[in-house]
């Protein structure tokens, strides 16, 4: 595998993928390992999780630095994922006792009935590229201190940061066998869908999502999929400072350019304040600074896949000719390296791409409405459910509105956040399953009832 440097075009190194002998005798290690590791007490196992979030903190620059370097985004960004992460990890380390100790429910006459949770066993874990720690954490971190044993295949785009996440936690503990990368492309995720494993856990596209859950359905194991989202925000006609919330829609839609499932994919802009905000917002998006991602001056870095660019052209050049306006940008910045304008396109309409298909990159359509209900029935018109978000000082209203908007995470005055604390959970072709929260901690065990007597 030869690892390439998005932003300039570099070789960083390059690594020996797994082949199916390796994958396979990774998988028996893991089987022989995983019951060890889950009969060690819970408290070690949070030790040694405890121990890698240390470990992150103390080596967060050489990683950010490294992240940087594969995915190509801004240092600052890496950063600010690596402080995430750790947020994340506390949440688990302070909570996952709690939801995993069996629980006595009831006393029926002589009988006590108790519920406990097992772990599942081994399972995949294939991971994402765009967030590796961020989403890597939601899934690893659980399910070993669950007690499980973890096959964790990182993106091959964010390679070395996989190899960075299965040192650390070897370090802080974790044994070889319970934790282990899987190295390669999709080949060698098609290895582990053959595996007879307890449990598939996918971040990514709805795509690949769709085919792991057909692959591996006969196997009635659990599949927990955490997919792409078109999240569409909406501007009320509401608003207490129309400056600042085009502040934060512009963030919403290009933080980590755009390369996130949870990003602003399409604003819907009330009528009576729409000609105030597209000056506002065009400011904004026009004041990114785009170049070198290790340059802290830089708000945007390069695309971590150079083919993405084709991709986004592609949605551009079919707004453009079903009469949409280029407001800025619209394309690949010259030189070396995936670098591209944040893009924002008005007069846009439901019959174009960009406003269908999920686009993962710096491009926006905005639209004016011409009322709540307009923009209800645009908001749901989507086959993804991930998030969407209103902005209005209207509280009531506008909960009424994302009450009727069928997403898994709904946000008023806010967009493009993860809490630990709630749970992560897509609909329709969003997802299936969450993580994070109790419920993203007992993804990860199987139930078990008692009914105790003397």
């Amino acid at each position: 595998m030869k690892l390439i440097n998005p932003a300039t075009e570099e070789l960083i190194q390059e690594i020996n993928a797994d082949t199916i002998e390796s994958v396979l005798n990774k998988y028996e290690s893991a089987k022989r390992a995983q019951g060890a590791w889950a009969q060690r007490p819970i408290r070690e196992r949070i030790e040694c999780i405890k121990r890698f979030h240390d470990l992150i903190e103390k080596n967060q620059e050489s990683l950010a630095h490294d992240l940087t370097r594969e995915v190509g985004k801004p240092i600052q960004e890496a950063l600010n994922e690596l402080n995430g992460a750790r947020t994340r990890i506390r949440y688990f380390l302070e909570n996952a006792e709690k939801w995993l100790s069996p629980n006595p429910v009831r006393i029926d006459g002589t009988t006590e009935e108790v519920l406990s949770f097992d772990p599942l066993g081994v399972i995949a874990n294939i991971s994402a590229w765009n967030y590796p720690y961020l989403v890597g954490v939601n899934v690893f971190i659980p399910a070993l201190i669950s007690g499980n044993a973890v096959l964790y295949k990182p993106s091959e785009f964010s390679t070395i940061t996989g190899l960075n996440i299965e040192r650390l936690l070897q370090e802080a503990g974790v044994p070889r066998e319970v934790f282990t990368a899987v190295l390669g492309d999709y080949q060698v995720g098609e290895c582990l869908l053959d595996l007879p494993l307890d449990g598939y856990f996918f971040t990514g596209s709805y795509k690949t999502g769709k085919h792991i859950a057909e692959r591996v359905a006969s196997k009635l194991v659990p599949v927990g999929l955490e997919l792409g989202g078109k999240d569409p925000l909406y501007v009320t006609d509401e608003v207490a400072d129309l400056k600042q919330v085009a502040n934060a829609v512009a963030e919403g839609c290009f933080y980590n350019n755009g390369q996130s499932c949870c990003a602003v994919e399409r604003v819907y802009v009330h009528e009576k304040v729409y000609d105030a905000f597209i000056p506002l917002f065009e400011q904004e998006v026009k004041s990114l600074k785009v170049g070198d991602p290790m340059d802290r001056n830089h708000q945007q870095g390069s695309l971590t896949r150079p083919a993405q660019a084709a991709f986004l052209e592609s949605q551009i050049s079919d707004a453009l000719s079903n009469g949409a306006k280029l407001l800025c940008g619209g394309k690949r910045i010259p030189g070396k390296g995936a670098f591209f304008e944040p893009t924002v396109l008005l007069n846009v309409s439901h019959q174009m791409k960009v406003m269908k298909d999920e686009s993962f990159g710096p491009i926006i359509g905005v639209m004016k409405v011409k009322s709540d209900e307009e923009a209800i029935q645009l908001m749901n018109d989507s086959e993804y459910g991930l998030t969407a978000a209103v902005y209005s000082k209207n509280r009531e209203r506008a909960q009424d509105l994302l009450s009727k908007v069928n997403s898994g995470t709904a946000y008023i005055n806010c967009c493009d956040r993860v809490s630990p604390y709630l749970p992560w959970a897509g609909r329709k072709h969003s997802g299936l399953g969450a993580t994070l929260s109790f419920l993203g901690i007992l993804a990860f065990t199987k139930p078990r009832g008692w009914h105790l007597r003397a």
